[in-house]
């Protein structure tokens, strides 16, 4: 694999797998290019909320906007320029706000896989 770069205008959002809400994702690279990790956008809309128990390490570096994940046992709201790390097998709401929300994500191992 060469070394390349995204921008968000290079997206192909597309829903999130099990979801009905306003929750799209953009794989840019994954197992079809060889890559052990899979790297991406993720686009929320207003007022999303998204449960899961997480299949895979996910990284999310916000780009746009804001979002909440919550735990059990601790909630943190995130901003442009932060990031946030949810290790595999925690459960977590992810919720966005009245902009709705634009990410990066990093995850470990390729999240479609994990499924």
């Amino acid at each position: 694999m060469r070394v390349r770069k995204f921008a968000k205008a290079d997206a192909s959002f597309q829903r999130s797998p099990g979801q009905d809400g306003d929750v799209f994702a953009a794989n840019m690279v994954d197992q079809r290019h060889g890559a052990p990790i899979t790297i991406g956008f993720g686009r929320y809309g207003p007022n999303q909320v998204l449960d899961e128990v997480l299949a895979v390490d996910d990284v999310m570096v916000i780009l746009e906007g804001r979002l909440s994940v919550s735990t059990d046992s601790a909630e943190m709201t995130a901003e442009p320029g932060e990031i946030v790390y949810m290790p595999k097998g925690q459960k977590v709401s992810i919720r966005s706000h009245e902009q709705g929300a634009v990410t990066a994500y990093v995850t470990y191992p390729h999240w479609e896989e994990a499924l």
